[in-house]
């Protein structure tokens, strides 16, 4: 799911610690953010955030448990917008002003 911080009013390191979120790494100029449910990490919002001349385009999904190997890869993240990330933007939008949605 997308969304949009439109004209962030401070770094994107602080407006995502502001809203619960840790800082993960930051590679290609894209910051990744997780925010933990459960003492365990899993399962937890996983948040991608790239600048973008109108603010911070934010890609945000939920991982339900770690990402398994073997013969294949497998994530097991959600990525339809509503129910709980629906829930979570809003979430985040109550911290920052200038939040939209993407289409």
């Amino acid at each position: 799911m997308k969304f949009l911080i439109q004209n962030p009013d401070d770094t994107t390191v602080t407006i995502f610690r502001r809203t619960g979120y840790t800082f993960q790494r930051e590679e290609n100029g894209e910051m990744s953010f997780v925010r933990a449910l459960a003492s365990a990490g899993y399962p937890r919002f996983h948040c991608y955030v790239k600048s973008h001349p109108e603010g911070l385009v934010c890609n945000i999904h939920l991982d339900q448990k770690r990402e398994t190997y073997g013969r294949s890869v497998r994530h097991h993240g959600e990525y339809e917008e509503d129910g709980a990330l629906a829930d979570e933007v809003k979430r985040i939008g109550q911290f920052i002003k200038g939040l939209a949605r993407q289409a």
